[in-house]
């Protein structure tokens, strides 16, 4: 072939192997690319990439290849490199300049050898000790830096011993393998850096997702372990769809990025939950605010009891038999016992309230007491009996309100992030995880069709969370059946997927949730038949 045409051939591989770097993701496979093509490029047996440790000063072995040995070490071969560190420098702080990719790395420069064995200045015992040992003989060598868009070298490429093209002899590199090579590590210098950056970038993204999590846990302890268990709950339901063979979704595909982008969306999907107040997210009772209100009327009572025995004396004193007197004020007494506990009773929410119960209240409301400004007044304020007279949980219907917001504040601060096109789907995957199948859900009464996969997901995983959450202050986390079947029903009801639902039960994801996140006594023995919605041939 023609020298012209060689050079022309040399160079369609260099930019080729250009555009393999601009498109590696994976550090590993992109620094193993890297090795590969420069051992290529220059017809190679063996060559090593070192990485540059500036905070330890040493280069540290990333990845060694050796064709003649067979010898595949780091990357993506599995095999741990065992050889320690080079140092830069002394104990004294003095450079080390006696090796040659230590060399390399501190002056910067190429270093092209056509013998180790009868070159002098540079110390090739660790490498001689080597060819002793395997019975290679390292013979030509060619050092590289890696230098990046600052000028600084982050890492060093060694190829040893070229090869003609003909009979496969080893030969010292030539002028132009070195200029190929040299082409070749600022290219990938710079492909490292940007792979470096990206991802410097994307673990500083998380931890400002994890900062936002942590001051929503700061606010509620409660709220914390939600978000940081939907994610992964999300994510195990999403794996079984993706690994599922059976039913409407065994086409669902997910890859490197689909999974980052509901991953990140697993973790802001309560994001809006900052602005929610902190007396509403741990409201444990009906009358909490700051404090459990219940304390006040506990005081009314003591002084509705006090007027009643100073009622009692007042008739002693105006002629009505003791007996008597005393006999109406021990019934008095009973009556607000009772009424104070049903109150105490009324106030934990813990089961849903009657009509019977909810009139009960209003009958105890209309109670007269004197305040402490001697002001006669209803035993209790038109707010207390709305919130004592709660039928189901312990928020009114203007705090729901306020809980409900936070996914519209989700919504609109995800929005308004400039999203880059591999995370475009973060919002309505996070924003989606209150709508139901039906449309009746919020904040956008969509139904299913409208929904992405992923947003469905996250929507099972939301309420199953909830019902298993063993850290709530207003109840216990449910067992495996009780969350199951009333999931079941959800799915019958046309609140959550149903084919969602099906490989939720049948990849049993409920069950490594549960080994993960719940208590032991809530994981129960769960009889699959009779799971509501749930057949056990589907």
């Amino acid at each position: 072939m023609h020298s012209s045409d060689k050079l022309l051939l040399r160079l369609k591989d260099l930019n080729e192997i250009g555009i393999a770097l601009s498109q590696q993701r994976n550090v590993n496979s992109l620094l193993e690319t890297i090795l590969v093509a420069a051992m290529r490029i220059t017809h190679a047996d063996a060559g090593t990439l070192y990485l540059h440790e500036q905070e330890q000063r040493v280069l540290r072995f990333e990845i060694l290849r050796n064709n003649t040995l067979n010898k595949m070490m780091g990357g993506t071969s599995g095999v741990p490199i065992t050889f320690y560190p080079i140092q830069l420098y002394d104990d004294a702080g003095n450079p080390n300049h006696a090796m040659v990719v230590s060399h390399s790395a501190l002056s910067g420069e190429t270093v092209n050898i056509p013998d180790a064995y009868a070159t002098q200045g540079f110390d090739f015992s660790g490498t001689k000790k080597f060819d002793t040992k395997t019975g290679y003989r390292s013979q030509s060598f060619l050092t590289v830096p890696m230098r990046n868009h600052e000028n600084e070298v982050i890492g060093v490429l060694q190829l040893i011993n070229a090869q003609d093209h003909e009979n496969g002899a080893i030969i010292p590199f030539s002028k132009g393998d070195q200029q190929l090579l040299e082409s070749l590590a600022s290219q990938a210098a710079i492909a490292l850096t940007n792979r470096h950056l990206i991802e410097q970038l994307e673990e500083l993204f998380e931890a400002f997702i994890q900062l936002i999590n942590t001051a929503i846990d700061d606010k509620s302890p409660y709220t914390g372990g939600h978000c940081a268990r939907v994610p992964a709950l999300t994510m195990m339901l999403a794996e079984a769809v993706n690994r599922t063979t059976l039913g409407p979704l065994k086409d669902f595909e997910m890859t490197d990025k689909d999974r980052r982008e509901l991953k990140i969306a697993g973790l802001l999907h309560d994001c809006g939950k900052i602005t929610t107040p902190v007396h509403v997210v741990d409201k444990a009772t009906k009358l909490q605010t700051i404090f459990d209100r219940i304390e006040l009327i506990d005081t009314r009572f003591e002084v509705l009891k006090r007027d009643a025995e100073i009622a009692m004396l007042a008739r002693g004193l105006s002629g009505v038999e003791e007996t008597t007197a005393r006999a109406e004020y021990a019934a008095r007494i009973r009556q607000l016992d009772d009424d104070r506990e049903f109150l105490r009773h009324c106030n934990v929410g813990s089961e849903a309230m009657s009509a019977d119960a909810q009139q009960r209240v209003r009958q105890i409301a209309a109670y007269q007491w004197r305040d402490a400004d001697g002001n006669t007044c209803n035993f209790l304020s038109d707010d207390e009996i709305e919130n004592l007279t709660i039928r189901a949980g312990t928020l009114t219907a203007a705090e729901r309100e306020i809980i409900n917001h936070h996914i519209d504040v989700t919504i609109k601060m995800l929005e308004s992030l400039p999203w880059p096109r591999h995370l475009k789907n973060v919002a309505e995957y996070a924003g989606g995880h209150h709508e139901r199948m039906d449309g009746k859900g919020y904040p956008r009464g969509l139904t299913r069709e409208q929904m992405s996969v992923q947003a469905r997901v996250m929507g099972i995983a939301d309420i199953f969370e909830a019902l298993t959450a063993k850290d709530r202050p207003y109840k216990k986390g449910k067992t495996l059946t009780e969350s199951l079947t009333i999931l079941g029903k959800f799915k019958l009801g046309g609140h959550i997927d149903p084919d969602l639902f099906d490989v939720f039960i049948r990849e049993k994801v409920y069950l490594d949730y549960a080994r993960q996140f719940l208590a032991p006594e809530q994981i129960d023995e769960v009889d699959l038949g009779k799971i509501p919605g749930f057949n056990l041939g589907s």
